[in-house]
């Protein structure tokens, strides 16, 4: 077998077709990757939701952009006609890594958090990834964001932070104010006259 010649030219015509063949590969895993992927994202948030609100027959979905312009996604659990909790999938950009930090939390119709479940969060091992854990996170269950302030104690609010990882704390208060002032918008609309 005779051996190609390098030269300036071979290795320009030999770009393109490594290249197109590289780009064919890419191409081919993100296709065979992609549902499954999003199955399990799927899956993810649904576990969430049925850890943060109580058993319900029908799950109806909402968007609520808020004042600056966020978009918050509301699930209302709903039994016997009858809502039973509001589980809101929330975020914060206000986190240590630029990740977003996205939490799903449930609400009884009255406001009172149930519980809190972290989706996604990429903070600092063993510091701001005790968010999730439910040392952390039990600390709003059963506390009415209207009575218990959602700021670490630090900055004047009712919320323990994590030590080392107060940055992580803040983005999950404001993760959690994000998700009130969402129900509170959704429930106004709820009780408008139709």
């Amino acid at each position: 077998m005779a051996k190609i010649e390098s030269s300036f030219k071979n290795m320009v015509l030999a770009l393109p077709i490594i290249t197109i063949i590289s780009a064919l590969a890419v191409t081919s895993v993100y296709l065979v990757t992609k549902e499954p992927i999003a199955l399990a994202q799927k899956a993810k948030q649904e576990r969430a939701i049925r850890q943060v609100i109580p058993e319900f027959d029908e799950l109806k979905t909402a968007e609520i952009t808020l004042d600056n312009q966020d978009v918050i996604h509301i699930n209302k659990g709903i039994k016997g006609n009858e809502i039973i909790g509001y589980a809101v999938e929330t975020f914060s950009v206000k986190g240590y890594d630029p990740t977003p930090i996205r939490v799903m939390v449930g609400f009884k119709p009255n406001g009172e958090i149930i519980n809190t479940a972290v989706i996604q969060q990429k903070e600092t091992p063993g510091l701001g990834t005790k968010m999730a854990e439910p040392k952390f996170g039990g600390q709003f269950n059963k506390k009415n964001p209207e009575k218990f302030s959602l700021k670490v104690k630090q900055d004047g609010g009712d919320v323990d932070g994590i030590t080392a990882a107060t940055i992580s704390s803040r983005a999950f208060c404001d993760a959690l104010n994000k998700a009130y002032d969402a129900i509170k918008k959704e429930r106004d609309a709820d009780n408008e006259p139709s």
